[in-house]
């Protein structure tokens, strides 16, 4: 049958043409688009392009978002995170996939710099770099202040105008660095590591007057973070006014809420000073006072119950006299009863005459080495006769003897012994040993 065209005639598309036709139609409609869903399936190859799905609770759109502008980000995308995405609709025709080609995306709820700030603060708070006890402490009076900031900021002229008013002595070294900007943080960093290779400051100040959150962005690098965190110097920051809280506020070791408020925490005031230390002076001596009367009373005390020390002397002498006087009588008494004891002893020896049994011991001595001789030369000569018979035995039980009564001992010329004939064959060459010598033969006929 002819095929029923209705109304028009069939036209017939393979799917590359049908594919084509929808990704031109659908980039022509949809150019430029704002998408607002809630991001899922994150991943990031090794090429670097962010791949995810946009999705709310009744769709989901297929999204990529190439290196070069996620570089551009200021966040970093986290999954179940609820963004506003600017792109283009495409038609990936390798699957006939709808997508969006995303060009820039911003966080519905925080702003990026906000959603950035709060990422990298929990992150290095994770670390610890934010903890008390990694913070070095300031000098007390500090001589040498370096500072790290603008050279022609309003920062540096409140910052040296309220040290010097403080105190005239300090000597400051200006390191002139970009505070805005992207290449801010990069030569903050250079600074801090320069001046923690020289080694003169004392203290090293990172500080610049207010400004947006754009403007004092640098001050929330994480690598510049890291370089406050790594500085062997204690690093005071001073970003911005009072509001104004950075990652380099929260990792220096003193936060300053404006340039003049980190001179006036670095150096107190000269007349504060002196009078601080005329009242530590005066709590000092009062304090020393207090203590050498305490020691007087306590010395007085002593002496007062230690009495007159000749009177004591005087008792100690005649105890002393009255010990050496009974220790004598002692000695002499324990003398005459060891001399006795003595004579009894030597009374109880000459009756005991210890020399005859000394010489009986002798005797007896002597007849127990003559019978352990004699005994000794006796089964020395039964071994020996033992020993003899025994190898009588041995050489008459030994293949030798066996030859010499005629027999003779057959192998072949791998050295196996003949026992029957069968194990020989017609020509094979063959050893006869004798009791004396031995015989190379060539057996010429066998008998079974």
């Amino acid at each position: 049958m002819e095929p029923l065209e209705l109304f028009t005639r069939r036209e017939i598309l393979t799917v590359s043409e049908l594919v084509g036709r929808l990704k031109r139609l659908t980039e022509e409609t949809f150019d430029f688009v704002w998408v607002e869903g809630e991001i899922s399936g994150l991943r990031t190859p090794p090429s670097g392009h962010v791949y995810f799905a946009l999705k709310d609770r009744d769709a989901t759109l297929r999204a990529v978002l190439f290196k070069r502008q996620s570089a551009l980000l200021r966040f970093a995308l986290e999954e179940g995170l609820q963004v506003l995405c600017q792109g283009r609709v495409s038609v990936y025709q390798a699957r006939g996939e709808v997508q969006l080609v995303v060009d820039a995306v911003e966080p519905r709820g925080a702003g990026a710099l906000a959603l950035a700030f709060e990422q990298l603060r929990k992150r290095l708070e994770a670390e610890g770099l934010f903890d008390p006890e990694r913070k070095q402490a300031l000098p007390e009076v500090p001589a040498r202040v370096a500072v790290i900031t603008s050279p022609t900021g309003a920062a540096i002229r409140d910052f040296l105008n309220v040290l010097h008013r403080r105190d005239q002595n300090v000597a400051v070294a200006v390191y002139p660095v970009r505070v805005q900007g992207d290449s801010a943080a990069p030569q903050m960093i250079e600074a801090l590591e320069d001046l923690a290779a020289w080694g003169w400051p004392q203290v090293i100040v990172l500080t610049r007057g207010g400004g947006s959150p754009e403007d004092l962005w640098a001050f929330n690098d994480e690598a510049l973070a890291r370089a406050i965190a790594a500085c062997p110097i204690p690093v005071v920051s001073a970003v911005g006014h009072e509001v104004d809280v950075s990652i380099s506020d929260l990792v220096a070791d003193l936060r300053a809420p404006t340039p003049s408020a980190a001179a006036e925490l670095l150096v107190a005031n000269r007349d504060d000073l002196i009078r601080r230390l005329r009242a530590l002076s005066g709590r000092l001596g009062r304090s020393g006072a207090r203590l050498v009367k305490a020691r007087l009373d306590r010395v007085e005390s002593l002496a007062r119950a230690l009495g007159d020390p000749r009177r004591r002397l005087a008792d100690k002498r005649l105890r002393v006299d009255d010990l050496l006087s009974r220790a004598g009588h002692a000695l002499e008494g324990g003398l005459h009863r060891r001399a006795r004891q003595v004579g009894r002893l030597r009374e109880r020896a000459l009756t005991a005459r210890p020399e005859r049994r000394l010489a009986l011991a002798l005797g007896r001595q002597r007849e127990l080495a003559r019978r352990l001789a004699q005994a000794e030369a006796s089964g020395i000569n039964r071994r020996r006769s033992r020993v003899e018979s025994l190898e009588s035995r041995l050489r008459a039980l030994g293949p030798l003897a066996v030859l010499g009564r005629g027999y003779a001992l057959v192998s072949d010329q791998q050295g196996r012994v003949l026992r029957r004939a069968e194990e020989a064959s017609k020509g094979q060459k063959i050893s006869v040993r004798l009791a004396q010598g031995s015989l190379r033969a060539k057996v010429e006929e066998i008998e079974q």
